[in-house]
């Protein structure tokens, strides 16, 4: 069963705000239930049909890897009582999102093949190919946009419009590069490469909180690892796990989210491979065997008042 949304009615919830995948409400405005429905987004826009079990996928790997790195960062997480629910505390959200890339690929390589040298303010170096690594991850950061497409922004335009402050942008930065290194860490022990990933932030009682989910395949990118240097030295396309392959396959198929632009159709064929792809990744990423749950919206919702009732 695909859960494409939800239109619960949770006790204290004085708001409902449905994302690209997240449907999102919160309680009495201090704490958020976040549901993850099968919805998939590329380009910044919700394609027309979800893909099973993707929303389990993403909350299970998300609170994975947030339990694996509160050492690090501390985050917003709750309880997770439900596979696809998550409960956490409601924070102030920043309005950048912090991009880290180990790699030349995707947007970066995409912007490197146009003739740009810089992404984001930072310089890029000449002679490089697409999913080389580069000497040092670096960060590109974007804006977080409420509708349409995050834009590119600079550290220097993020400090010179106040859009963070710098102590604040100065922690961010800290617990990008250390959180890319431990997710690093985790990959290689499970044959993988973290190629680049994004992470977002948020304020609670002042301070910088992680949010949302990390080194999920909608957040990150991952190669894999056995083989990576011989198919880089052949020119060969990279073994990857991620989102990419919908992008690139929606690309191939005349769609990039532009003015005029149509969705392709997706084939039952076409949604069980990614629905596949997904749990290929789970598998991967955690070292766990991946176990389907098919709890209906009324179940999801009874585990949700009662992740709610423990608080």
């Amino acid at each position: 069963m695909s859960i494409q949304t939800t239109e619960f009615n949770l006790p204290g919830a004085t708001a409902v705000y449905h994302g690209k995948v997240r449907d999102v409400y919160t309680i009495k405005d201090e704490i958020l239930v976040m549901v993850a429905s099968d919805r998939i987004s590329a380009f910044d826009v919700i394609l027309p049909r979800p893909i099973p079990f993707k929303g389990q996928v993403l909350n299970q790997i998300a609170a994975y890897f947030l339990d694996a790195t509160k050492d690090i960062a501390p985050n917003w997480l709750i309880s997770t009582p439900d596979p696809r629910v998550a409960i956490g505390y409601k924070c102030e959200p920043v309005k950048v999102e912090m991009v880290i890339r180990g790699y030349m690929s995707g947007h970066a390589a995409r912007e490197y093949k146009s003739g740009k040298r810089t992404i984001c303010g930072v310089a890029m170096p000449e002679g490089m190919k697409e999913n080389d690594r580069f000497p040092e991850p670096i960060i590109t950061p974007t804006t977080k946009a409420a509708a349409g497409h995050d834009e590119d922004i600079s550290r220097e335009e993020i400090l010179r419009t106040g859009l963070v402050s710098e102590s604040d942008y100065m922690v961010m930065e800290d617990y990008t590069r250390k959180l890319f290194a431990r997710g690093t860490e985790m990959a290689a022990k499970q044959g993988l490469i973290l190629v680049d990933t994004k992470y977002e932030f948020g304020l609670l009682d002042g301070k910088v909180v992680l949010m949302d989910e990390i080194h999920t395949p909608d957040s990150s990118r991952y190669f894999i690892l056995d083989g990576y240097q011989e198919r880089q030295a052949a020119g060969a396309h990279q073994k990857q796990l991620s989102k990419e392959f919908v992008r690139e396959w929606l690309i191939e198929n005349g769609f990039m989210g532009k003015e005029g632009q149509t969705v392709p159709a997706m084939s039952d064929e076409w949604i069980k491979t990614i629905s596949d792809r997904y749990i290929e990744l789970y598998e991967h990423v955690t070292g766990k065997r991946f176990v389907p749950v098919l709890n209906s919206l009324s179940e999801i919702e009874k585990n949700i008042l009662l992740g709610l009732s423990s608080l």
